[in-house]
């Protein structure tokens, strides 16, 4: 009863495919359930969109400009176009959809096999929904690219066999339209002619120019041109040249045969996976690593005999399969991620279809041999193997939980890898902990002593602890081993400003822009020595090409509005302090500067507002502070004064600043004279004008001997105006 039982259930959902499908889905998004939630890790940052691209005209940047974005996918760039206007910076519903795309891959794979009669396609289809070696590509958030082309790899080859059978033009334009498409998506779909050609030759046992290849001829040119771009973009804006990708052809052979094992092996033992593997010293000097690429033509050698010995193709094809779709991602081709690994799961998520398909199909046809007890136990089987890959998987995906999590369990796995400790330094220095993050940077280049980054990373660390001469010594390292780096020089710029070497500090600054004239970090540290400089013009000049370069920052906007207010160009820094409002509603530094133009425009009231807001965000905000008891003490609209409180507020600052501010000093002196206080009003702007006097400020000593003159005669001082700043 309870073997019949068994069967009849097994027959029922492989008949019914809507109740499998519901089923998948539901177990493929538990087995995902500890990325839900996951936060961006290593580079999922530079692929969702920034909020100054949410508009139409970000949209069509992503198309027509390629540059915009971390690579050239503008599909799915605009899936994250799409999902930055639906719900924001919540990762939930990016993690919810690479779920769902890789389960409706799952879906169409069961599909096209059910179409092509493979036996064990429910079985294939759960096993590649399941599978842990897929979890990178779902988990990982930048890797929509894999799930989302997946998908309509899938669709693409199921519209195709549409097509097989009804030759009709119609179907073929879909066909091409999804194979375009995907195309944009990733280029990997460039291999779906190729993978379709072996799937007719393993059905038909031969292949025939008009009915199988001439049909594919334009996807094949597509396709190729696809991927001549992608190799050129690699290389041109992704870093996939130099050193690290100076291979011998032996040595590239060694590569592909060696990854070609490590997929398989992670396939049928899905073990260690980690998101950065080892990346293996190869040299044609020990001959143990010739045995990879000769297991790998041995192996086909034995598929290849059992065609012509036994006429059996399905294990050549499957193997043709998966080499089809691999052979980019070998070695034969520069990819970035080598500079990292040679190998990553990310880069079989498509490929291991040809073998679990194999596997699955085998299992099929001795399930459908087997009765009695024996049949029992291979369902039990079934289930165990479906139940362990979903806890592995699920295990798998804890990993991506945050950025710390996916790097110390990196570690833990891989303790030589440089690129976690870099990362992971680049954490720890954010939270404040130099200490620590020192210790990452120094073991990064410890294991990679060419790494430029780490040097530079390292570099600032050393700055922010106030160790100069060390930092200038890491900048100046960095920039041996990578001259063009505009980061270093930026850095190196900003050590050698705190040591008081100006001119040098500039020339590196103007390095960085010579090297990349769009680099906003170097306009803006240049701006800010120029303006210190008196050269207020060249700084604005700077400034606005910082905004430009980064029209998304508001400091930029902010810093730019204090400049033109120097400038005397008010309505243009009302218009970049409202633009920096615009982009960050609480940011204390617009709402003071905002504040200044308002006030020097003739509106106290509504610069009041501006000041307390900008106090209220920033408690400490001394510029704020010291202009709102300005205006509170010398307003000439009685109904605005608040002699009382300007008196509160110069006294708190001057304690803060120890009385060694003439700024602060004038406003006390404004705020003494306000509330009566005429003795102490003049001890206050003589101290001011003694201090300013000293620090050659002549705007502020000229200010002053006209509100002494006031203090004299026993008169508060009227001119909200003339001090801001």
């Amino acid at each position: 009863m309870t073997l019949r039982w068994c069967a009849d259930i097994a027959r029922y959902i492989q008949k019914r495919n809507w109740l499998f499908g519901l089923i998948l889905v539901a177990v493929t998004l538990l087995s995902y359930a500890p990325a839900w939630h996951g936060k961006p890790v290593w580079d999922d940052d530079k692929h969702i969109t920034r909020p100054e691209m949410l508009t139409v005209g970000g949209l069509a940047s992503i198309w027509f400009q390629p540059r915009t974005t971390q690579q050239y996918h503008p599909l799915v760039d605009s899936f994250f176009w799409a999902a930055g206007k639906l719900w924001g910076n919540d990762t939930l519903g990016l993690h919810i959809l690479n779920i769902l795309l890789h389960v409706g891959s799952a879906l169409l794979l069961l599909r096209i096999l059910r179409r092509l009669e493979v036996p064990g396609a429910w079985l294939a289809a759960a096993v590649f929904a399941l599978h842990p070696v897929e979890v990178e590509s779902v988990a990982w958030m930048a890797e929509l690219k894999n799930t989302l082309s997946g998908f309509l790899f899938f669709a693409s080859a199921l519209a195709y066999l549409q097509f097989d059978r009804t030759r009709s033009r119609r179907d073929y334009a879909i066909v091409i339209a999804l194979f375009v498409l995907g195309l944009f998506a990733k280029t990997i779909v460039a291999t779906l002619p190729a993978a379709l050609l072996i799937v007719f030759w393993w059905k038909q046992g031969k292949l025939t120019w008009k009915r199988d290849i001439r049909p594919l001829v334009p996807f094949l040119i597509l396709g190729a041109a696809s991927g001549i771009l992608t190799g050129w973009m690699e290389q041109r804006f992704s870093g996939a040249e130099g050193k690290a990708f100076n291979f011998l052809i032996s040595e590239r052979c060694l590569i592909a045969g060696r990854a070609f094992c490590f997929y398989l092996g992670k396939l049928f033992w899905p073990a260690d996976l980690m998101f950065i593997n080892p990346r293996w010293t190869i040299t044609t000097s020990q001959g143990w690593q010739f045995l990879f690429p000769i297991g790998v033509l041995l192996l086909f050698a034995a598929t290849f005999f059992a065609w012509r010995r036994a006429g059996v193709r399905g294990p050549l094809a499957a193997f043709l399969f998966f080499t089809a779709l691999i052979f980019p991602l070998i070695g034969f081709f520069n990819v970035y991620f080598f500079t990292f690994s040679f190998v990553a799961d990310h880069f079989q998520y498509l490929p291991g279809v040809g073998v679990i398909t194999l596997f699955c199909a085998g299992a099929a046809l001795l399930h459908a041999r087997l009765k009695g007890i024996p049949l029992l136990a291979a369902n039990v089987l079934g289930v165990f193997l479906l139940a362990t890959l979903a806890v592995v998987t699920w295990r798998q995906c804890r990993m991506y939980t945050d950025q710390t999590t996916l790097y110390t369990t990196i570690l833990e796995r891989n303790p030589g890898c440089w690129m976690a400790h870099t990362n992971l330094g680049n954490i720890e220095i954010k939270q404040g902990h130099l200490d620590a993050a020192i210790e990452h940077y120094r073991k990064s280049i410890q294991f990679l002593p060419e790494n430029a980054k780490a040097q530079d990373n390292l570099g600032v660390a050393y700055l922010q602890k106030g160790r100069l001469v060390e930092a200038t010594n890491c900048f100046q390292k960095a920039l041996a081993l990578k001259p063009r780096d505009t980061e270093a020089h930026n850095n190196l710029g900003n050590a050698l400003l705190k040591q008081k070497k100006v001119k040098e500090a500039i020339a590196e600054y103007e390095a960085a822009l010579k090297i990349n004239p769009l680099y906003p970090e170097a306009h803006v540290n240049l701006a800010q020595v120029l303006f210190k400089l008196g050269r207020v013009n060249e700084a604005i000049s700077h400034l606005q090409r910082a905004v430009q370069s980064k029209p998304g920052d508001p400091e930029n906007h902010s810093q730019l509005s204090i400049a033109l207010i120097q400038a005397g160009r008010l309505d243009e820094a009302m218009a970049e302090s409202q633009k920096a409002l615009d982009l960050k509603p609480d940011y204390a530094e617009a709402h003071y500067s905002l504040g200044v133009c308002l006030l020097r425009n003739g509106h106290p009231a509504e610069a009041i507002s501006h000041f307390q807001k900008a106090i209220e965000l920033e408690p400490g905000n001394a510029k704020a502070m010291n202009n709102l008891a300005w205006v509170l003490a010398t307003c000439p609209d009685a109904s605005i004064r608040n002699g009382v409180r300007a008196l509160a507020l110069a006294r708190q600052l001057n304690n803060l600043a120890n009385g060694r501010s003439p700024w602060v000093l004038s406003t006390l002196a404004a705020a003494y004279a306000e509330t009566g206080r005429f003795t102490e009003a003049k001890a206050a702007a003589n101290q001011a004008l003694k201090l300013s006097d000293t620090q050659s400020i002549t705007a502020l000593s000229n200010a002053l001997k006209s509100q002494l003159q006031s203090y004299e005669t026993n008169r508060p001082y009227r001119d909200s105006s003339r001090q801001v700043r």
